[in-house]
């Protein structure tokens, strides 16, 4: 069973806008980085991401991008779930580098309307999303 865990926004200012949705709506910083903040709101996590600084998982949408970057599925089976989202006409798009362990662990694919979509594992969410209790 797939469960949408995240979502992902490519944004100007990274404090700015996470203490925006801080304020706004009390999520809680869960992890940040010089590229990141991740904000959870104890079920769906936010990542925000400065794309002109991150060179982590480039794509074709350029460093001035701003907007829904992509969103993220927790999955209980990596190979299952990969093949359903192949069968079903997703497109591999490859993995975020230096994160996580592996095409095991977390792969990224492109949606039939060329949305990006990770699939990700229970392991490897809990890793990287930390929900605050």
């Amino acid at each position: 069973m797939a469960k949408l865990r995240h979502i992902a926004l490519s944004v100007k200012d990274l404090e700015a806008t996470a203490k925006f949705y801080e304020d706004a709506f009390d999520m809680k910083r869960v992890r940040q980085s010089d590229v990141a903040v991740m904000l959870s709101d104890g079920v769906v996590s936010l990542a925000l991401l400065h794309l002109k600084s991150n060179d982590n998982a480039p794509d074709e949408r350029g460093s001035d991008y701003i907007g829904l970057h992509h969103m993220g599925f927790m999955v209980d089976d990596m190979a299952e779930s990969c093949e359903a989202v192949e069968a079903a006409g997703g497109k591999f798009h490859g993995q975020i580098l230096n994160v996580g362990g592996g095409p095991e662990f977390e792969r990224k694919y492109r949606d039939i309307d060329g949305v990006v979509i990770d699939v990700t594992s229970k392991v490897h969410a809990d890793a990287s999303w930390k929900i605050p209790t």
